[in-house]
């Protein structure tokens, strides 16, 4: 039986989905794939810290999700590290980084995740930030110090997305891609349908926890630009700098495009596109026109899709969740398996 001592940066959301999925799959996945994963340290700038170098109880940890005290109310060694800390005295195999998307520079989770790599840690990350801005880097980072880093949940959460591009669709060759990369502009755009306003449609958006209280994120664009971003280095190998990608959102969107639009058999979605042209490769994201054939238009709801165009299979659609607890918990799953060739049997 192979252990992995994993080490999480954050206690939000895709924490929880991933301490759920290990207490609820961990003996089967030791069972099957012969490999046990053990949660030995995990730090939140604002819920404190533990340390257990023979594995934190997933149960223990799942009930600190609900306790005021967050991670101060396990008994552990370790409760007020912070994140570099962790990293530096925490006997891990892999870092697990969650913690908040910062678009302007990248941090501080690039400085957790270089720091990790230079210390021979894997680290498997959903942070859009760091592999958005400085992917390169933290790449070579990683192959000079023997290590990988894992980013699958970066683009569509736990839907296979970047692994399809890189490992199958390599050989084919990927003249363009499309994709509704933002769960939350196409769930508005589809309220929009059904005959709200925008900020309508917004507000339920928010209601249901799709959007923000500041929703300026995804509703001009900012996050799925940032996913084209990593698109483009890691299904074209053709890097395009996050702040060159030119974006708008749908905020200016009204009821009255919408309606038209259907009148013509066609659908506004916020399409992120990477098109390449020889040595050139443009890369945009903004709402565009679709006719009731194309294969994205039907998408609704918080739904993602992506949509690779290549020469030897023409199109491949790959549809499915952009965002949840539990499916990016799995994309972190997904890319340990990845790092350590987990195969059945």
């Amino acid at each position: 039986m192979q252990e992995v001592r994993l080490a999480l940066i954050g206690f939000g959301n895709v924490a929880q989905g991933l301490v759920q999925i290990l207490h609820q799959r961990g003996e089967q996945f030791a069972r099957q794939y012969g490999i046990e994963f053990l949660i030995t340290a995990i730090t939140d700038r604002n819920r404190g810290s533990a340390f257990d170098p023979n594995g934190i109880p997933t149960a223990s940890l799942l009930e600190a999700f609900q306790h005021p005290g967050g991670l101060r109310s396990l008994s552990n060694q370790a409760a007020e590290w912070d994140a570099l800390e962790m990293i530096q005295h925490s006997p891990s195999d892999v870092v697990v980084e969650m913690s908040y998307t910062n678009l302007q520079d990248g941090e501080p989770a690039t400085t957790y995740i270089a720091e990790a790599l230079s210390r021979k840690k894997h680290v498997v990350t959903t942070n859009k930030g760091p592999i958005a801005l400085r992917y390169e880097e933290l790449a070579s980072l990683a192959k000079m110090h023997g290590v990988q880093i894992g980013v699958e949940g970066t683009v569509m959460s736990g839907t296979p997305t970047l692994r399809v591009a890189r490992e199958m669709l390599d050989g084919a060759g990927i003249r363009s891609i499309q994709g509704i990369l933002n769960g939350t502009t196409n769930f508005i755009l589809t309220q929009m349908e059904c005959g709200k306003s925008y900020e309508e449609a917004l507000a339920e958006a928010q209601r249901q926890g799709y959007a923000e209280a500041d929703p300026t994120g995804d509703v001009e664009g900012y996050d799925a630009a940032a996913k084209v971003a990593i698109l483009s280095r890691l299904a074209l190998n053709a890097p395009v700098p996050y702040a060159n990608i030119e974006r708008r959102g749908i905020s200016g969107l009204t009821a009255e495009d919408i309606s038209s639009a259907r009148a013509k058999g066609m659908r506004w979605k916020l399409i992120g596109s990477l098109e390449k042209k020889g040595d050139e490769v443009t890369a945009t994201v903004r709402p565009e026109l679709l006719p009731d054939e194309h294969p994205l238009a039907s998408v609704s709801g918080a739904t993602n899709a992506i949509l690779y165009r290549t020469d030897l299979l023409g199109d491949v659609v790959i549809i499915g969740p952009g965002a949840g607890r539990e499916q990016t918990g799995y994309a972190i799953i997904q890319d340990l398996f990845a790092i350590y060739n987990v195969r059945k049997g």
